[in-house]
């Protein structure tokens, strides 16, 4: 049996964190579950990480550099309306596929909220930071255009929201969203 070395159980752990923080958000995810389910001790987890937090924060960042990651990937060489349809069609292939990153994406959100309550900036400081480099990503193949910006950001809470409600491709409000960000028949296996 091969051993991990340290950065690749980082690594492991990042993973498994994302995926059940996306379950069960900041609060409701224990140190205790991420640990089994990676396979270590708490102990383990915490000489990897200082805290429930910092796992948190790298599951939100990891979670980011895919999207960034799949956005640039979408847009590369195309600009204005082309990368428009480009990178929400990799949007919605990936919720499709990956809908732990979706859940991911707005368990990151009642987090900040919940730190914020709490009279934690730092966190939503350090969320709020992987949201801008998303934002930054997108605005520049849509010719740095905030309007334009704007509404791509704005179809993608949308379709967030929707998809996370569990409303059917069929449903009537899918009806609304340009063609490429429509998820009618993405959810069909």
């Amino acid at each position: 049996m091969v051993r991990m070395s340290a950065d690749e159980r980082r690594e492991s752990v990042i993973r498994a964190a994302e995926s059940e923080f996306a379950r069960g958000g900041y609060h409701g995810t224990s140190t205790e579950t991420i640990a089994k389910r990676v396979g270590v001790s708490q102990p383990y987890l915490f000489r990897l990480f200082p805290g429930k937090k910092a796992i948190f924060l790298a599951a939100a960042e990891r979670c980011m550099d895919d999207t960034i990651r799949s956005f640039e990937e979408a847009a590369e060489g195309l600009e204005g309306e082309e990368a428009l349809h480009s990178m929400a069609n990799a949007y919605v292939k990936v919720i499709a596929e990956q809908p732990e990153r979706l859940m991911m994406q707005m368990q990151m959100y009642v987090a900040v909220a919940a730190a914020e309550a709490e009279g934690d900036r730092a966190f939503g400081e350090a969320v709020r930071a992987g949201w801008m480099r998303l934002w930054d990503t997108v605005h520049l193949p849509l010719g740095a255009d905030v309007n334009e910006t704007t509404t791509f950001m704005a179809y993608g809470m949308l379709i967030n929201c929707l998809v996370a409600m569990g409303f059917p491709p069929e449903h009537r409000v899918w009806e609304g969203l340009y063609p490429s960000a429509r998820f009618k028949g993405r959810l069909e296996k």
